[in-house]
Parts: C-alpha cells; sequence; structure tokens
C-alpha cells in the first residue's frame, strides 16, 4: 500500500536543492506538510494545502503580502505576523521560488538556536 503524500515533493526538491549545503538544516513533518528548519527554527515549507509557507520578520509581514502570490498565513482564521502563504504560481520557478527560500532561512537563522 502507498502512502499519501500530503504536500508537494516536487516542492520538497527543489527547496532541498536550494539549501542542501547548509548543514545546519534538517527537515521535519508539519502542518500537513514538510518543513525545513534551521537551527530548530522553522525557515519554509512545502506545505500541505499547496504552496510554501514562508517563516519572515513579523515586522515585514504587511509590506511582503503585497507582493505578487503572497498571503497572510492563516491559522484557526486568524492571520499570524511573521508567517506567510506563497500560492503554488509563486513557486514555480527557481527565480521564484530562490528570494523566499533565502528570505525563510535567513530570518531562522537571526533566532536563537532551539536545544
Amino acid at each position: 500500500m502507498r502512502r499519501r503524500v500530503a504536500y508537494d515533493e516536487d516542492l520538497a526538491n527543489r527547496i532541498r536543492e536550494l539549501i542542501a549545503d547548509d548543514p545546519d538544516v534538517t527537515e521535519k513533518r508539519m502542518f500537513g506538510g514538510l518543513a525545513f528548519l534551521v537551527g530548530g527554527n522553522m525557515s519554509v515549507a512545502a506545505s500541505g494545502q499547496g504552496g510554501l509557507m514562508v517563516r519572515v520578520d513579523p515586522a515585514q509581514t504587511d509590506a511582503l503580502v503585497s507582493k505578487p502570490h503572497a498571503g497572510p498565513f492563516e491559522m484557526r482564521g486568524r492571520a499570524m505576523q511573521g508567517w506567510l502563504r506563497i500560492d503554488a504560481e509563486g513557486v514555480r520557478t527557481k527565480r521564484q521560488l530562490e528570494p523566499w527560500v533565502t528570505r525563510g532561512v535567513a530570518y531562522a537563522r537571526s533566532l536563537p538556536p532551539k536545544p
């Protein structure tokens, strides 16, 4: 019996290619997707609801949601500051995906590592 994968495996592989050389990155299934953590802090995830979930500086959330294909990440109907959802249309190419992954990894790296 084949196990069902809830997230876009191709997107997860494309994220891996961008951060493969980073020894601080680990992967963890969470929120129905596959998260990429830096020092134990989530940076980006191949979302179980499609597209990309990105962790950003909470002070930049409002400005970033105005970018094409970006929107607030909502949990239980509430927008979460510091988290964005990027539609699948907005991460189809490496040129679209790479800046979001870079931003998420940089922000996660700025946080204190989790034990």
